[in-house]
């Protein structure tokens, strides 16, 4: 394949998961007997991506053990989570001489298919977008950041929650954090995003907008089955993804 084509995928998996419950980190949670983690790996090495980086923080060790003998699987480390941003930012050392397209993927949302990261890549460099973000129409968004769009239907603005208008709390479309970014200039732009919000933390929405003012060019691929955007944040949560799963198991 041609080297600007293959993509490189980082992984998000450094977080706790307080609401968890449990002293494992939240990548590690098993999900109808394998981690959320390897789900997520599973998926993006069905969606032809092999070369995988994992940004691990929280208990690495444990983490690393999830999955250090996959090849093609390599670990950076974020040891202050810093927010979304900063995560992508330190798997600089190991990405940055890759020329193709870089895929941002979260360890904690196991059900994004392989298929859905292929479209994502391949909608990425088939319109030549400097970020497409996977998004996903719901109907109830609350908690989400909102994706805004412009009357012509491109993507301007990615709007969380607390800093939403009324009339943009109405947007059904919302952020699923997995992105796809062209390599070139992605950490120099990534270091230029500040931390001024409630959490002083940087965010990879902060990017977008980044791009968005520098003219860069934003596409968003709508997830056709929404469910695939469901997080683990809660065990509620957990227990709702493993009914899903026993259900579609039972229906082949």
């Amino acid at each position: 394949m041609d080297a600007k084509k293959e993509a490189v995928a980082v992984v998000l998996a450094a977080g706790k998961g307080t609401r968890m419950k449990t002293e494992l980190p939240k990548v590690a949670v098993s999900l109808n007997g394998k981690p959320l983690l390897n789900h997520v790996i599973d998926h993006l090495q069905k969606g032809g991506i092999s070369n995988i980086v994992v940004v691990v923080g929280y208990k690495k060790e444990e983490v690393q053990a999830l999955c250090s003998d996959i090849p093609g699987v390599r670990f950076a480390e974020q040891n202050e989570q810093l927010g979304t941003a900063h995560a992508v930012l330190c798997s600089e050392s190991l990405v940055k001489d890759h020329t193709g397209p870089i895929l941002v993927a979260c360890g904690d949302v196991p059900m994004i298919t392989g298929e859905t990261f292929e479209s994502l890549v391949s909608t990425h460099i088939q319109n030549g977008f400097s970020a497409t973000l996977l998004s996903a129409k719901v109907e109830n968004p609350t908690g989400y950041g909102r994706i805004v769009r412009n009357a012509s239907g491109e993507v301007i603005a990615i709007v969380e929650e607390k800093d939403a208008s009324p009339e943009q709390k109405k947007i059904d479309e919302i952020n699923t954090g997995t992105y796809v970014f062209s390599s070139e200039g992605l950490f120099d732009s990534l270091k230029k995003i500040g931390n001024s919000n409630a959490q002083g933390e940087y965010y990879l929405p902060d990017l977008v907008e980044l791009y968005k003012k520098e003219g860069k060019k934003l596409g968003a691929v709508v997830l056709k089955n929404s469910g695939e955007s469901q997080g683990v944040n809660s065990p509620a949560d957990l227990e709702n993804l493993t009914a899903i799963l026993k259900s579609e198991v039972a229906a082949k």
